[in-house]
């Protein structure tokens, strides 16, 4: 006998179109996607088959921040995430094609604007991380950064990464 499966309630619904606004249609389209509880828990909206995986906007950022990367990327994030050294040299690529449009450039774990931590607007871009830090030499670690062009964010961290702006 096989598996009933269930459609997505409409709120999984919602979190999976927000979800697949982060890449290409063609990524997205076939990415898994997946939400995070209140407890941090991830949680499956949708199994995918092209080893992508889409997060929706969270809820909890000012604006919009859907994301969407390949297995390298969602194992850095997760490090990341879970206040662990991601790997290095393990090269990964995100999208965020809905933009990020509030973080801070210099501290991982900001949660809101201050003096001190150099917040940023960032429209559409791809991210790579994971990079060995010989790689993020070449381009610009401004505190305030000139978000038209690449820069690293987060530099000198564990989770520096390079973002390409899309626009």
């Amino acid at each position: 006998m096989a598996a009933k499966t269930t459609a997505p309630s409409a709120a999984d619904q919602k979190l999976i179109k927000s979800a697949m606004q982060a890449a290409p249609k063609k990524v997205s389209a076939k990415a898994t996607i997946v939400a995070m509880s209140a407890d941090g828990q991830m949680r499956t909206l949708r199994e995918g088959s092209n080893g992508f995986t889409c997060m929706p906007d969270n809820p909890a950022t000012p604006g919009p921040d859907p994301m969407c990367m390949d297995q390298a990327a969602w194992e850095w994030a997760g490090a990341w995430i879970g206040h662990k050294a991601p790997a290095v040299g393990k090269v990964g690529f995100m999208y965020m094609l809905a933009g990020g449009t509030d973080a801070s450039n210099t501290d991982p774990y900001a949660t809101k604007p201050n003096a001190a931590n150099h917040w940023v607007k960032t429209g559409p871009h791809v991210m790579i991380v994971g990079a060995e830090p010989g790689f993020y030499e070449m381009y610009p670690k401004d505190a305030d950064p000139d978000t038209s062009v690449p820069y690293v964010m987060w530099p000198g961290t564990p989770y520096q990464h390079l973002m390409i702006p899309l626009k």
